[in-house]
């Protein structure tokens, strides 16, 4: 009986820390672009925070657009920013120097929203937008019309720069999407909470009739 008691008392807790967990506000996490076919078109959607330390400025540019090049690394996301001075960058950082072999493929402009978030592998350069400050939450998606992987010559996989060990000194990009599989660990502890909740409240009225 004890035994019992004790599991359902455990259950519970796990069942307070997973739900705890599960509607808590988490930090923003790094940047990531998933790159994915959807239909005829691919589509590119990033979100994230951006730490800036361990980059050095290589002040505003202008003239951005939103374009794909896999051989030079380069990926940007969101509408084109106008106006001079409207894209901060910054250098340097370490990673893989490309991501495909294919050439330049600009995305519908009209179909881009968000914030204007890129990068350029070949050169060390990270786009942000500017006045951007480090951490906050960024947002963005591209998309490149009748398109697929195999005509924009990119790779699947994930690839990763970085410039340092701290959260956020990181950009993501995941080609062919991807998820964080739960691998069923969440549900489990859920149902033995609520296995254990059920028992427990079966043995509680015959417990008060023997103390009575």
């Amino acid at each position: 009986m004890k035994t019992l008691i004790l599991a359902a008392i455990r259950c519970s807790l796990m069942f307070t820390a997973v739900t705890a967990s599960l509607f808590s506000v988490q930090p923003a996490q790094a940047y990531t672009v998933t790159l994915e076919q959807m239909g005829a078109d691919v589509v590119a959607n990033g979100s994230g925070a951006i730490n800036l330390t361990g980059l050095a400025s290589f002040g505003p540019g202008s003239f951005f657009i939103t374009t794909l090049v896999p051989s030079l690394g380069r990926i940007s996301t969101g509408p084109p920013p106008s106006g001079l001075g409207s894209v901060d960058v910054y250098r340097v950082f370490s990673g893989p120097a490309n991501f495909g072999s294919g050439g330049q493929h600009n995305a519908t402009e009209s179909l881009s929203s968000g914030n204007f978030v890129g990068i350029q592998a070949s050169v060390d350069e990270l786009f942000v937008p500017h006045g951007y400050i480090s951490n906050s939450a960024l947002s963005s998606s591209a998309t490149w019309t009748g398109a697929t992987f195999a005509s924009l010559g990119v790779t699947p996989g994930t690839f990763i720069w970085t410039w340092g060990t701290g959260a956020n000194q990181n950009f993501t990009l995941i080609i062919g999407g991807a998820g964080v599989p739960d691998g069923g660990s969440t549900v489990s502890l859920l149902g033995c909470a609520l296995l254990g909740l059920a028992a427990l409240r079966r043995k509680l009225p015959l417990l008060r009739g023997r103390k009575s």
